[in-house]
């Protein structure tokens, strides 16, 4: 989260390197079954400082804390006023319109709404639901120029928290939803139980579409790791606890390989900032049966290990399946690019990338690959000094088209069509132009940019907060974009601090949704689609449907989104109303899971997508 010296405060206890059995004991500690039941919640201490007695008494616990967080929050905000925070959400209004007014929709698409959120969304995902799962952390400050999570903290002001957002509600509070994550007391030496400090991890989605998320905050020390294992359940909207791993990791990435089992790489251990760990683990544990269907919740279930190393010197390195079933692992560091083979648990190294350079948060996607999936990823920002992009391809690295200047903390996604989009970025990790930490930001970060078919970048519209470190951003399946995050910017344009929605979100509606009448998607198989097997749909408008494509939902932070996939369908048949299509030839072109079904016509029109679970051997029925 922050580097050491930027977040100062600690709680009061001990660090946990100077306890008696300090990281080593917990390292080495067995795993308690009781630990993943829920414990008691206790709020920080400052909080309950706050609370009267008579308070709790006519309010309840819960509904007066509320009430001394709001007053603390008041107090806070006393050296950045809200009248500061209004000002400066004025001018970014303003500046984003003026910046945005001559540009066509039909070309370059048109921001249409921004509103409050319950969280800053440092981490995200779309659920197979259609819900937008955001978590992050239990803010230490409201002043946007100080560090406001608490990642030298130990504790129980180390918590996380996270929230449904169903965007079928529409944008006001009650559309958002608290699915606080489980209650652990930590191994910090505090006894206090808080929820699960989970900021910070990395996660992926299993077969069955429930999120697995692997890390976090141990606290203290620069950023040290936790070694929370946690499922989130889309279908029931639960947490559950598993059998934490063999080390901790603050930093991790995960990626769901063909087999469906997620593999985890890297991470600040146990023991603090500058121990990255090499070890790969593997959850579910091979012997632990891959969860494929709703009911199949892992609880209490094992991590394993992995026989190859992964020894990645830097953070959250971007993790791919492709299309021949190995895990790329391309790093920060332009010579730390490996191939790991699920199957012999074996790892090739790859040539270096022809940067030669370190490169901070920055984007990084499998390209679409047709119809055998993606056999290529592009290597896109990171390095504010190069506009270069990095192509890998049968284990070759080339330098491909450039974008228009270099940024640091970019979100790229690939849209419905095979295109991609860019969004936010800034200078540094909390440089937005004008130095560490100061939220003020050049305007050309808030810029969109656009590659197309051929590969050809284009600048686009501003969006309307800065956004770079912790910024987040996914394609919804009716082909709208979603961008948040970026805790610091989100807390200096707040109008009211006192609230408690303290984060935003922009909608951004791509130039395809600006074209015309969009394609019709009628019903599709409610069961399991076998890989390389035929399925039908149907559609109200199938002489406009050219293309039938799946696009994987987005988990994603830190710049990191090891979830995206595009996949293109053969149209086998038409009869009517009715479109017969291939599926993709295996799980390594497509791992299984729930995908969006887009159908497009020849300009590159989306329809509204639905959902299809996408898993060998099972025969597949029609639904509405």
């Amino acid at each position: 989260m922050s580097r050491p010296g930027v977040a100062r405060a600690l709680v009061a206890g001990t660090l946990l390197g100077l306890l008696p059995g300090g990281p080593a004991a917990a390292h080495e500690a067995p795993y308690d079954p009781d630990s993943a039941r829920p414990a008691p919640y206790v709020a920080p201490e400052r909080v309950r400082r706050e609370i009267g007695a008579d308070e709790r008494l006519v309010l309840g616990e819960e509904h007066a804390e509320e009430h001394a967080r709001t007053r603390l929050a008041l107090r806070d905000a006393a050296d950045y006023p809200d009248t500061t925070r209004r000002a400066r959400l004025k001018a970014l209004t303003e500046s984003q319109a003026e910046a945005n007014a001559a540009l066509a929709p039909e070309k370059y698409g048109v921001f249409k709404e921004y509103f409050d959120s319950p969280d800053f969304a440092a981490h995200i995902a779309l659920l197979p639901t259609g819900k937008v799962l955001l978590f992050s952390f239990e803010r230490i400050e409201t002043n946007p120029t100080r560090e406001p999570a608490p990642t030298n903290i130990i504790g129980a002001t180390n918590a996380g928290r996270a929230f449904l957002w169903d965007p079928a509600k529409g944008t006001g509070a009650d559309a958002f939803t608290k699915v606080t994550p489980p209650v652990v007391d930590m191994p910090d030496g505090t006894d206090s139980p808080r929820p699960a400090p989970f900021f910070c991890s990395g996660h992926s989605f299993l077969p069955n579409g429930m999120l697995g998320v692997f890390g976090g905050n141990l606290g203290s020390n620069g950023g040290s790791g936790a070694k929370l294992s946690l499922v989130f359940d889309p279908w029931t909207e639960t947490w559950s606890r598993n059998q934490d791993m063999a080390t901790g990791r603050w930093y991790p990435s995960v990626v769901t390989a063909a087999d469906g089992r997620q593999l985890i790489m890297s991470g600040q251990s146990e023991l603090g900032w500058g121990t990255p760990t090499p070890l790969v683990e593997r959850f579910p544990a091979l012997s632990y049966p891959v969860p494929r269907e709703k009911r199949d919740v892992p609880r209490d279930a094992p991590v394993g290990p992995f026989k190859a190393k992964a020894p990645f010197t830097r953070d959250y390195p971007h993790l791919f399946s492709l299309r021949d079933g190995l895990v790329y692992g391309l790093g920060r560091v332009h010579d730390e690019q490996w191939a790991f083979d699920p199957v012999k648990e074996s790892r090739t190294d790859l040539p270096p990338r022809p940067d030669g350079s370190m490169r901070l948060y920055g984007g990084a996607v499998p390209l679409p690959g047709g119809y055998e999936g993606p056999k290529a990823a592009l290597v896109i920002g990171g390095d504010r000094t190069d506009p270069n992009t990095y192509k890998l391809s049968g284990g070759r690295w080339t330098i491909d088209k450039p974008r228009a200047f270099g940024r640091t903390q970019d979100n790229t996604l690939l849209m419905p069509d095979g295109t991609l989009l860019t969004a936010g970025g800034g200078y540094d990790i909390r440089d937005y132009g004008n130095g560490v930490l100061n939220p003020n930001a050049d305007l050309k970060y808030r810029q969109f940019e656009m590659r197309d078919g051929q590969g050809n970048w284009k600048l686009g519209p501003a969006q309307r907060l800065p956004r770079g470190y912790h910024s987040n951003a996914v394609v919804l399946p009716d082909g709208r974009v979603v961008v948040t995050g970026d805790e610091l910017q989100q807390l200096a344009n707040d109008a009211d601090i006192t609230d408690g929605m303290n984060g935003t979100i922009e909608i951004y509606e791509p130039s395809y949704l600006h074209q015309g009448a969009r394609p019709a998607l009628g019903t599709v198989p409610a069961g399991p689609v076998g890989h390389d097997t035929r399925f039908e749909v149907t559609t109200s408008t199938p002489d406009r449907v050219q293309r039938a494509v799946l696009l994987a939902p987005t988990t994603a932070t830190h710049a990191v989104n090891t979830s995206q996939r595009h996949v293109e369908l053969r149209i086998k048949r038409r009869a009517g109303d009715t479109l017969t299509l291939q599926a993709p030839p295996t799980a390594a072109a497509a791992p299984p899971g729930y995908y969006m079904l887009f159908l497009l016509d020849a300009k590159g029109v989306p329809s509204v997508a639905q959902w299809i679970k996408l898993d060998s051997g099972v025969p597949a029925v029609p639904r509405r």
